[in-house]
């Protein structure tokens, strides 16, 4: 699903960044009301140019928006964009429907990313090119977390006993953690094993009886 260059109306912008729960500091009254209506046929034409989208379906009802990061250089820390989410529902034609959040993310009236959540689902777009699997999230922690302590991909095989091509395959993505990598991977970035775990997805997973050949 191509997202990038999309420009927003000014009436989406308004309706994403209107947040009535948030009372901001020296404001005596809430926010003033902004239409919400045209958020669903916003939805509906991101979702619609997905390939495989059932057109049937539609977000039929949305909630006000609310803010998981605002753009900003509030104390000198920069945001360089908003992001909120949009809980709400979607329906067939049949009459089915499902729990709908959608999660945005725009700078000024830019589009720059999309998410949407239909019943356990999530939709989005891919890390990977089409046809190819996507990465394990944790090959993107583990190569900040050696590359901001200036390990190289050699030195943390020798730490870890392991190949260089298997640590080659953690920073790709393309092979999963295990408990016992976890272990040896937390003792050569000197982490705790257990925050590796979590980092890696396996905080409710047993302790490996082996390594892999």
């Amino acid at each position: 699903m191509e997202i990038a260059n999309r420009t927003l109306t000014v009436d989406v912008v308004a309706a994403l960044k209107y947040w009535p729960e948030i009372i901001w500091g020296g404001q005596e009254n809430p926010t003033d009301p902004v239409d919400l209506t045209v958020l669903p046929p916003f939805f509906n034409e991101v979702l619609k140019d997905l390939p495989w989208w059932n057109r049937d379906w539609k977000v039929s009802h949305v909630e006000p928006a609310r803010p998981l990061e605002i753009e900003s250089d509030h104390h000198g820390h920069p945001s360089r964009f908003t992001e909120v989410s949009v809980p709400g529902t979607v329906g067939s034609g049949g009459g089915e429907s499902l729990p709908f959040v959608a999660k945005i993310g725009f700078a000024g009236d830019q589009l720059i990313r999309f998410q949407a959540k239909i019943g356990d689902v999530v939709l989005g777009p891919a890390v990977a090119p089409a046809g190819r699997l996507e990465p394990h999230p944790f090959a993107r922690v583990l190569t900040g977390l050696m590359d901001l302590r200036g390990i190289p991909v050699k030195v943390m095989a020798r730490e870890t006993a392991r190949s260089m091509s298997t640590i080659h395959m953690l920073r790709s993505g393309r092979l999963n953690p295990d408990p016992l990598l976890a272990q040896e991977i937390a003792k050569a970035l000197g982490m705790s094993e257990a925050d590796v775990r979590v980092i890696a997805g396996l905080e409710n997973a047993g302790a490996a009886p082996g390594r892999p050949g």
